[in-house]
């Protein structure tokens, strides 16, 4: 049953400033009926990740600037702090700073030291970017006398030892977040993006990790909604750098939304919300700068959506991609041919994205290419082989992709503006209809389909 809570997640941009930390604060603040706000998940102020990476990795190679990018990112947090706080609030915030520098800094001093760090330790780098945010916006909203708590992830998110893109284990989890909640009632101010294994080593979900915390803070919690605030107003028909004439879609399936993510958009990591889609929670993309706009709310059914979805309600690409293409006379004989193919990748650890077949081969895409020449070494021992580079993968998304007519619409627009196309799948359900181009055509067709099917 769900209950009249809902969770909020508010991304680097929203904490990147004392300025935009008060913008977080008055939605934070904001009456919204019977529901109430149970958890506020935080990213790291914009771009501290990135900073601390690279200071891990420049004090690895004993390369001295990265003691000055320290200092530099304590005088970020020190500056937001005193520009928000005031007092006692901002005595004991400032203390709370330095002592997570100071401790920051021993942990970069012995990596400097061993000339090495691990994906461990790398970890526990990263995860100082929420803590330090989280604090400081749990002090800004104690001094405007709402009442919270600082919770350090760690505490009820579990995971495995997959360190820089770590497994949640959802039982365990699930049943900490609910235990938490319990004994405190009052809101939590939780940092996003890290979790711990079962002997307390700091882990990071992965990119797109904030975003995972809110939904599995929500889920586990049965929230009546999750609300997920950035910098844009919403889920868009395109990517609005490349189409002008993007716009907001106002409502999307789980599905939908994932596949979108999948392929490129970025206002979601496909994993986000899977979480939510489980526990069928409304997940709603709103943005931190333009609270008034009504965003995208991301429901549960597709099957309803589709009711009201005739067409092609958004477009997206992912590039580069390379397409390996397998061809054995065993595929025809249907011997576990394509079990043996799937084995090999699993093995090395690579997703693939696309899949199409005919009578006696099999092409796949994928995205990373860090053990390409392993697996094409492998697979080479059932058949022939060849790796094309530089292409890319378009997901049209809407309830109606798959309706009489759409995809040879889609196709012959296309073909008319001389872009070739190929490994076209279309999922069974109509959630999404996906094919390759070539990267140099992948913008042109975006811009091509978003004008025929959405700007028309």
């Amino acid at each position: 049953m769900m209950r009249n809570i809902k969770v909020l997640k508010f991304g680097g941009t929203s904490m990147g400033s004392a300025e935009a930390i008060r913008q977080v604060i008055s939605i934070i603040k904001k009456p919204s009926g019977n529901v109430k706000v149970a958890a506020v998940v935080v990213s790291a102020m914009n771009g501290v990740t990135n900073q601390l990476i690279k200071i891990a990795r420049l004090a690895s190679a004993k390369d001295a600037p990265y003691k000055k990018m320290l200092t530099d990112l304590e005088h970020q947090h020190i500056k937001t702090a005193k520009e928000l706080l005031s007092g006692t609030h901002k005595k004991k915030t400032l203390a709370r700073i330095d002592e997570l520098f100071r401790h920051l800094e021993s942990v970069v001093l012995g990596i400097s030291r061993l000339r090495e760090f691990s994906p461990a330790g790398l970890d526990y780098v990263m995860s100082f970017g929420e803590r330090l945010s989280a604090h400081i916006l749990t002090a800004a909203l104690n001094a405007q006398k709402v009442r919270c708590e600082y919770l350090n992830a760690r505490h009820i998110i579990k995971t495995d030892e997959r360190f820089g893109s770590a497994a949640v284990d959802f039982k365990k989890t699930d049943k900490a977040i609910r235990a938490h909640f319990k004994k405190h009632e009052i809101l939590q101010i939780v940092t996003g993006f890290i979790g711990a294994t079962t002997d307390g080593k700091t882990t990071t979900l992965g990119r797109g990790g904030s975003d995972y915390s809110a939904a599995i803070v929500g889920a586990a919690l049965g929230a009546k909604a999750i609300e997920i605030w950035t910098d844009v107003s919403g889920i868009m028909t395109a990517d609005p750098r490349l189409v002008c004439d993007a716009k907001v879609v106002p409502e999307l399936a789980f599905e939908e939304a994932a596949e979108l993510a999948y392929f490129g958009a970025k206002v979601l990591h496909p994993k986000t919300i899977l979480p939510a889609m489980r526990k069928g929670v409304p997940v709603k993309v709103l943005n931190t700068f333009r609270p008034a706009d009504t965003g995208t709310t991301i429901v549960s059914s597709f099957a309803e959506r589709r009711r009201h979805s005739h067409t092609v309600e958004a477009l997206t690409f992912k590039s580069p991609v390379l397409a390996i293409h397998i061809s054995s006379p065993e595929f025809f004989d249907g011997n576990g041919f394509m079990a043996r193919i799937f084995e090999i990748f699993d093995l090395y650890r690579t997703s693939i994205d696309v899949v199409t077949t005919s009578v006696t081969s099999v092409s796949v895409t994928v995205e990373d290419e860090k053990h390409v020449r392993s697996i094409v070494r492998e697979i080479a021992k059932l058949g022939d082989v060849s790796v094309e580079r530089g292409k890319a993968i378009i997901c049209a998304v809407g309830g109606g992709v798959n309706a009489a007519g759409v995809a040879g619409r889609m196709f012959t627009v296309l073909g008319e503006h001389k872009i070739p196309v190929e490994m076209i799948s279309q999922e069974s359900s109509g959630v999404s209809m996906t094919f390759v181009v070539e990267e140099k055509d992948a913008k042109k067709a975006l811009k091509v389909l978003h004008k025929e099917y959405i700007q028309g």
